[in-house]
């Protein structure tokens, strides 16, 4: 969810305003996510190198968390949607770690959409845990190296249950990855847009989506095995 800052430094305004605007987009695609039937939306919020950034402003970003989903739980109830949080929770500042530890527990019954939030997240972080798991595992004669398979590091990953993404939105004009989902996002579909994040609503949301379904997913096959599959 990029270019809140942009997006309002353009305006004339602080950045924190647009971190405010943009959760409105939030409450926007969660909503539409949900009614269009997707299983699982991600929302990176929060990044491990967004610690760099001022202090004001991160305070501000945990404030806005804190305030969204104090405002946005009986909703998520009302809506049967599932919120969890993968990433370093525990860096988390605690006044915003209960809250939102208590909005998980809270949904944890529903079995609609689930909301995963990326919070403190770093791939590379979260890969660089998945090995020292399993070499602990090695170390204790649990886990032989011959018996380390792609599962084996998928159910390592903050992301274990969870599918991999089929389509992956970026807003706000940049084209990379930024560390998000390295390891899950292999055969992701990936959408790129210069529209900022606080103007990125359903419509935008939906159109992301229709250029999604026109695209053909092969896996390593080639078009004719996929057509004629679906045959």
């Amino acid at each position: 969810m990029d270019g809140n800052g942009r997006w309002a430094q353009k305006l004339g305004l602080a950045r924190t305003l647009g971190h405010k605007a943009g959760v409105d987009s939030v409450r926007e695609i969660v909503r539409a996510a949900s009614e269009l039937g997707i299983k699982v939306l991600t929302l990176y919020a929060f990044s491990t190198e967004n610690w760099k950034r001022p202090k004001s402003e991160v305070s501000t970003l945990m404030t806005l968390l804190k305030t969204y989903l104090q405002k946005e739980m009986q909703d998520l109830c009302a809506n049967n949607i599932c919120l969890r949080c993968i990433g370093q929770i525990d860096k988390i500042p605690s006044h915003v770690r209960d809250v939102l530890l208590e909005t998980i527990d809270k949904t944890s019954h529903n079995n609609g959409m689930i909301l995963n939030l990326a919070l403190s997240y770093g791939s590379r972080n979260e890969l660089t845990k998945a090995v020292q798991e399993i070499a602990h595992q090695c170390v204790a004669e649990e886990l032989s190296a011959a018996e380390i398979t792609e599962e084996t590091i998928a159910q390592h990953l903050y992301t274990t249950g969870l599918p991999d993404p089929d389509l992956l939105i970026r807003t706000g004009g940049e084209s990379r990855l930024s560390n998000f989902l390295l390891w899950q996002v292999s055969y992701s579909e990936l959408y790129f847009t210069d529209i900022y994040w606080p103007k990125f609503r359903k419509t935008e949301f939906i159109d992301a989506i229709k250029h999604f379904q026109a695209r053909q997913r092969r896996f390593g096959k080639t078009g004719e095995q996929v057509k004629k599959r679906g045959t």
